[in-house]
């Protein structure tokens, strides 16, 4: 299976910068695999290393897009109709909703750091019908500095483009404990804005 991935993502080498996006838009080819890859090909001289960093960073956005829509269009529908066969009940979907509504943004972006995580979420965002080009955004700026890192180690590895995927994974748990304390510090935040809201709307009320 990985050796098909590679031939695949070969392919896409003939198209140059659109090569990686297109390579890239296919979510089950995984970025972590594309842009060491592409990092290698700036070794051998092929490409540049920034306009390979740009290519896989709007191949990031379109990816993303496409579950997106999924999420909008269909999303919602599938889930209420096949979700209880995953134990997924609509109360739950309520929930999504709103705690999208209200923190979409942030974990739009915040998410894009995480293995994984970072392709599913974007289809929560899709159902909680998040603004297209807030979501765009959100997800260029944070997988900015992650394509750059998958791209510039495979560079700098060369030929050994491949062992990518360990040296990342040595930072993935304090990335992912700094993300939740964020995300939490981001919520807090925005909780004790909305209760001084309130109680500043009660005060005038009672005036």
């Amino acid at each position: 299976m990985e050796q098909w991935i590679f031939s695949f993502i070969e392919f896409f080498k003939q198209f140059s910068y659109f090569g990686i996006i297109f390579a890239l838009t296919f979510e089950f080819v995984p970025a972590e695999i594309v842009l060491p890859m592409a990092g290698f090909w700036v070794y051998e001289g092929d490409m540049n290393l920034w306009l390979t960093v740009l290519a896989g960073t709007i191949g990031g956005v379109t990816g993303p897009l496409t579950l997106y829509f999924i999420g909008r269009w269909g999303g919602r529908p599938f889930l209420e109709k096949y979700g209880k066969y995953f134990f997924i009940k609509d109360k739950q979907l309520d929930a999504a909703d709103t705690f999208f509504a209200r923190h979409g943004g942030a974990v739009a972006f915040t998410a894009r750091f995480l293995p994984g995580v970072r392709t599913l979420i974007s289809i929560p965002c899709g159902m909680a019908k998040m603004n297209v080009l807030a979501f765009s955004l959100y997800t260029f700026f944070a997988m900015l500095p992650v394509t750059f890192f998958y791209v510039y180690l495979g560079y700098k590895l060369g030929p050994h483009w491949e062992d990518v995927g360990k040296i990342m994974d040595r930072y993935t748990l304090p990335i992912v404990i700094g993300i939740i304390i964020l995300i939490v510090i981001y919520i807090l935040i925005k909780r004790k804005k909305r209760k001084s809201r309130y109680s500043v709307k009660e005060f005038l009320t009672k005036k």
